[in-house]
């Protein structure tokens, strides 16, 4: 008794002290002002970075290059290892976004636009632990549809964790058209016979530059956690399924997002579509463009504004090499890298998509709609998904075939590399005058995940503050020792087809069994139609 006392009281106070932060970071500044920047050798050089504003304890290296600059030939190539330097390398601001538009001003992701280039190969580092400590490390992958985003953004602060006792890194990779372009000439001057995926390519090297150089910030390469949410959980995903990143990683942690519906291929159509140099041929006709050189030779602006008026379709590719196969027939057959898995999604993710702004206006349009989406296994929808609330039923069938069925589905073949699974569902309303209307929605997790819920759109309470604190000791605890966990908190079970074991993260935390079984059994049969 007298232990979960103190260890209620021990968190407690570590939540009030939160509201000590503006404090904080005024008495960090003085320090700060009489403190010379932190200096780091490393084995690319020597990086003079900044003390976080949050916590002076916690030192912070920004815009470290990790791959030569994408630029003219290299544009659609496989990233080079970045060169080192001579002196010190000032590492106080970030590196500019890879190329990409910004969301639309009025939309809910919308955010101020940053400096943007080709030249975006950077990463981020914040850390309290000294050199050759051994720390875990854990690197983010922003989300983003693989078109926006990048690791600069303040809700992926380092601060919060690297305070827990982890190195945490953040990372830019290629975007849209130059990330994800494939091409039949590319192809032929590929010795891997390839094409697209650069920006995959990029966080496997971004990996491989955390293995060569983390000692130095007091990170150990050997115990590595890859995490990120909806396109940077894609991006977990698909590096879970590749070879190439084998051994870069140790742990991987997706929340909303995972790719095991059927994807385009390289060279050929599929149930996906088109295949992807079919796609970039049309794109390069389209663009009045008669060979690959004179594609490297257009402006990055123009060929990123133009792509995207085309419609260009940004996403991972089958291309035998990067992903050698379907990940379905990846992850079913036992082939992907043997690592525990931390998954899960959001109870509203649809409600920031897009996906209850058009609604049919009736119970008989919206059977017809079903009926006409999923033929023969319309009823068997409509029994999950009826049309007695079609706002809800719109929702929540949105949710579990773009996320929900793809997180349980990973949960549950993770048994076939004989390692344990975790899955969660985030139902925790942020604050806010649309809270009710919007719920849980799409990446609404990740200031909990950061502890960085000051960053929320409108005021957190203690109730934000006490649920930030617990979500990241879950997450920081399985980076260290692979089995999420949270002082005073319930057992967070592994999940099995046998044992269906969650962690439900909403007002209360609970240990669940038994989340959605009968959405799940019939999403099994559209998945199997569509493959």
């Amino acid at each position: 008794m007298t232990t979960t006392r103190s260890i209620h009281t021990a968190r407690s106070f570590r939540l009030a002290c939160r509201y000590f932060l503006c404090l904080i970071a005024l008495l960090a500044g003085v320090v700060n002002a009489q403190e010379a920047p932190p200096l780091l050798e490393t084995a690319q050089g020597k990086l003079l970075g900044t003390f976080s504003e949050r916590a002076p304890a916690v030192r912070v290296f920004k815009g470290i290059p990790y791959a030569a600059p994408p630029v003219g030939q290299r544009r659609w190539q496989p990233p080079q290892a970045a060169a080192g330097w001579a002196g010190e390398r000032m590492a106080d601001s970030f590196g500019p976004d890879c190329m990409q538009q910004p969301y639309p001003e009025g939309s809910f992701f919308y955010r101020p636009a940053r400096q943007t280039s080709e030249d975006c190969l950077y990463l981020n580092v914040w850390t309290k632990a000294e050199p050759n400590a051994a720390r875990p490390v854990m690197v983010w992958l922003h989300g983003g549809a693989l078109t926006r985003g990048s690791g600069a953004i303040d809700t992926y602060d380092g601060t919060g964790l690297a305070q827990k006792d982890v190195v945490l890194v953040t990372v830019n990779y290629r975007l849209g058209v130059f990330g994800y372009f494939a091409h039949p000439e590319l192809v032929a001057e590929s010795p891997d016979f390839s094409a697209g995926n650069y920006g995959i390519l990029d966080q496997v090297q971004a990996l491989r530059w955390v293995q060569e150089n983390i000692t130095a910030f007091g990170g150990d390469p050997d115990n590595v956690t890859v995490f990120g949410e909806s396109a940077g959980a894609w991006s977990v995903h698909f590096l879970t399924a590749s070879p190439l990143a084998a051994g870069l990683f140790h742990k991987a942690i997706a929340q909303s997002g995972a790719r095991l519906d059927n994807r385009v291929e390289l060279d050929r159509q599929s149930s996906a579509g088109a295949s992807a140099t079919a796609s970039g041929v049309q794109l390069a006709e389209r663009l009045g463009a008669g060979s690959l050189d004179e594609l490297r030779a257009m402006p990055a602006r123009e060929l990123l504004d133009d792509a995207a008026s085309l419609g260009f379709r940004t996403d991972g590719i089958v291309d035998g090499w990067v992903i050698p196969e379907q990940p379905y027939q990846i992850f079913s057959q036992g082939r992907q890298n043997k690592v525990p898995v931390l998954v899960g999604f959001n109870s509203d993710e649809g409600t920031t998509l897009g996906a209850g702004s058009t609604l049919p206006d009736s119970a008989q349009a919206y059977e017809a709609q079903m009926r006409s989406v999923y033929g023969d296994l319309a009823e068997m929808m409509l029994e999950v998904y009826p049309a007695d609330d079609i706002r809800k039923s719109t929702l929540d069938n949105f949710r579990d075939g773009s996320f929900g069925w793809n997180m349980v589905t990973w949960a549950n073949l993770t048994r076939n590399v004989d390692e344990p699974a975790f899955l969660y569902f985030f139902t925790h309303r942020p604050p806010g005058p649309m809270s009710q209307q919007l719920g849980a929605y799409h990446a609404a997790e990740i200031a909990y995940v950061f502890d960085n819920v000051h960053t929320l759109r409108d005021q957190a309470s203690a109730m934000d503050f006490r649920l930030a604190d617990i979500m990241s000791d879950y997450w920081v605890n399985f980076a260290h020792h692979g089995v999420p966990s949270a002082p005073g908190q319930p057992q967070w079970l592994p999940y099995s087809n046998a044992e269906r074991n969650y962690l439900l993260l909403g007002t209360q935390v609970s240990a669940e069994q038994n989340l959605l079984p009968d959405n799940w059994a019939v999403y099994d049969r559209v998945m199997d139609r569509r493959r």
